[in-house]
This record gives structure tokens, C-alpha cells and sequence, in this order.
């Protein structure tokens, strides 16, 4: 297929905050496919916290985004050409990081299925069905392991994983505490998803809240935020609980390695378990996540929302909103329309 290609290509670690000029908005030639290729035009693009690591040369799970590469992202799209058997022109599928631009050229082998799911939408396969669902099931089931009538505090409990890790903990039986920022946001955990109470940071002593709402103590907390708030919540576990650490978003944009608990012998006299989790670990075990997520899903036990910007040109200006809280649930680009 001849024609171009939109795409985001790293220009500069940024340093700080994403700044002008970090990243370049580029057309480039798509190059002809070779043996057991698909060409996907990209439907949504998933935009997440990691992506600001990637950007950056600190150590991290994965290579560094390179400089003059195409920008690392999760993407679902529609294939437009195939030169494999396991897929034609038409179908829905996931590239895995097919990167910030408007077509994906990938190997056959790495490219899967969306399945459909009548009455929920694809962005579903971005969000409480995709990695993002993923995420919420295993940090909690595999390492919090949630056990009935215990407490639950979730940081960034608005954000696209935090929800759905409270409601799941709600799901098992748990009392859910939910901190995020804003009165509409711990509004539509409490009043919509089902939370038990909820903390505004913006607007009150996080430390203050978690004593008025979990007298007993924390048992599981999941940690989305890092900073002073998992410092708070780190101060009020109780003996054998559980933090799984899937991201420490207050930090990104800081310099230099971020700061950890300053009373490391907490966690040896309450023998806490504390576990750090990269989703890409779990993904040779995505079945038994989306088991319990799917009827859940279709039921609507689960609820959840999706914040799509339109447009390609958008992504960067469009990531800052995590940083900031201005979105609500997953944040998505729509790359390009879809009919499905």
C-alpha cells in the first residue's frame, strides 16, 4: 500500500514536564509489506502514565523509546492489508505497542483477535478489557489477595485502573476506601461505583481522612500514586497487609530516583508485603483475568469510563491530562473512525 504515515518520533529526553519540541510530529512513506506482515490503520491509541518513563533514559522495565524512533504505545486498529493467512483485510485486532502513529506495519505472529462482545464498545479492549483491566485483576487478586470484609484504599481511584481495583475489591467482599482529586470525582466513586468513602487530596489531610474512614486499619492498598500519599497509607497498614506498587505517577516528571517509605522497619514488624508489578509479566496468564472481567463486563457489575480525544496531533498536548487529573477513566486517541 502506498500513501503516508502520521507518527509521533522522540526528538529530546524531556526533562521535566513534556515540553515543545520533545517529540516531532513527522510524515513518513509506509513501506511495502513483507511475508506474514499485516498493515493496521490504528483505530485508539492508549495513553498512560508509563509512556513519560519510556521517554526517559532512567531505569525502567523496558528499553528507553529511542531517540528519533517512533513513540512506544498500546494500540487497536483494523487491518487494512495482510500478507498472512491468520488475517484479512477488515479485521479487528490488537498490535500491542504499535507506537503513536496512524499505521502499524507488524509481524503476523505478534498481532491478535479483538473479540467482539455485543453491546460493548472496542474502547472496552483499551480499558476494563485490555491491559488497563489487566492491571487492576492481577495487582490485586495475584498480590493484595483480597479476603472478605477487609480494607481496601486505592490511590488514583478515578484513573482507569483504580476503579476498577475498587470495584473488584468491592466485588470480593472488601470495604473500598478511594482517594482521588476533586468533589465529582469521590462523588462517582461513592455514589456510582459503590466505594465505601472516599478522600479528596486536593481537599482535605489525606492522613486525617484514612484515620476517620479505616479505624482499623489498611489491609490492602494499591498503590497507583507514590509520594506523600502512599507515605500515608504506608503509615496505617496493618500487620500482614499488602501493597502492590503499580505506578508512583507523582513522581514521573521528577529528577533523580523518587523517594520510598522513610520507616523501612514498618515493613518488618508488621511483616508487610510490599510487591512492585509490570503488567507484561502477567500477560501468559490474561485468561484467568478475563474469566471473572468479561461476565462482569457484560453484566454491568462493572462499570467504567472511557476520556477520548480525537485526533493523532492531540496525543501529546492530550497526556498531560494524566498529570493533572483532567480526564476521567482511560485516556484514549482516536486515531482514526471506526464503523464497528
Amino acid at each position: 500500500m502506498s500513501g503516508m504515515n502520521r507518527r509521533w518520533v522522540l526528538k529530546r529526553r524531556p526533562e521535566g514536564e513534556i515540553a515543545p519540541g520533545d517529540l516531532q510530529f513527522v510524515e513518513t512513506p509506509i513501506p511495502a509489506l513483507g511475508e506474514d506482515e499485516v498493515l493496521v490503520r490504528n483505530l485508539y491509541l492508549s495513553l498512560d502514565p508509563t509512556n513519560r518513563i519510556w521517554m526517559s533514559d532512567r531505569d525502567q522495565y523496558m528499553p528507553p523509546v529511542e531517540i528519533g524512533d517512533v513513540m512506544r504505545g498500546g494500540t487497536i486498529g483494523v487491518v487494512e492489508t495482510s500478507r498472512s493467512e491468520r488475517f484479512k483485510a477488515g479485521d479487528i485486532v490488537n498490535t500491542g505497542l504499535g507506537g503513536w502513529q496512524t499505521y502499524t506495519i507488524a509481524p503476523a505472529a505478534i498481532v491478535s483477535p479483538v473479540p467482539m462482545i455485543p453491546g460493548v464498545p472496542l474502547t472496552a479492549f483499551m480499558s476494563v478489557l485490555g491491559a488497563t483491566g489487566l492491571t487492576a485483576w492481577f495487582g490485586l487478586m495475584d498480590i493484595g489477595k483480597p479476603q472478605p470484609g477487609e480494607t481496601v484504599v486505592v490511590s488514583a481511584a478515578a484513573g482507569a485502573v483504580g476503579s476498577i481495583v475498587g470495584q473488584i475489591a468491592k466485588l470480593k467482599g472488601c470495604r473500598v476506601i478511594g482517594i482521588a482529586g476533586g468533589p465529582e470525582k469521590c462523588a462517582w466513586l461513592t455514589r456510582d461505583l459503590g466505594f465505601d468513602g472516599a478522600i479528596d487530596y486536593k481537599n482535605e489531610d489525606v492522613g486525617d481522612a484514612l484515620d476517620r474512614l479505616c479505624p482499623n486499619g489498611i489491609d490492602v492498598n494499591f498503590e497507583n500514586v507514590g509520594g506523600k500519599i502512599m507515605d500515608a497509607v504506608f503509615d496505617r497498614m496493618n500487620t500482614f497487609g499488602r501493597m502492590a506498587l503499580c505506578g508512583m505517577i507523582s513522581t514521573y516528571n521528577d529528577d533523580g530516583p523518587p523517594s520510598g517509605p522513610n520507616d523501612f522497619g514498618r515493613i518488618l514488624m508488621r511483616r508487610l508485603l510490599i510487591k512492585g508489578f509490570i503488567i507484561i509479566d502477567y500477560l501468559p496468564r490474561a485468561g484467568e483475568a478475563f474469566a471473572e472481567l468479561a461476565p462482569w463486563v457484560a453484566s454491568g457489575q462493572i462499570k467504567w469510563k472511557a476520556h477520548v480525544v480525537d485526533g493523532l496531533e492531540n496525543a501529546v498536548d492530550a497526556l498531560g491530562r494524566l498529570f493533572t487529573g483532567d480526564h476521567d477513566g482511560k485516556l484514549l486517541i482516536r486515531v482514526s473512525p471506526s464503523t464497528i
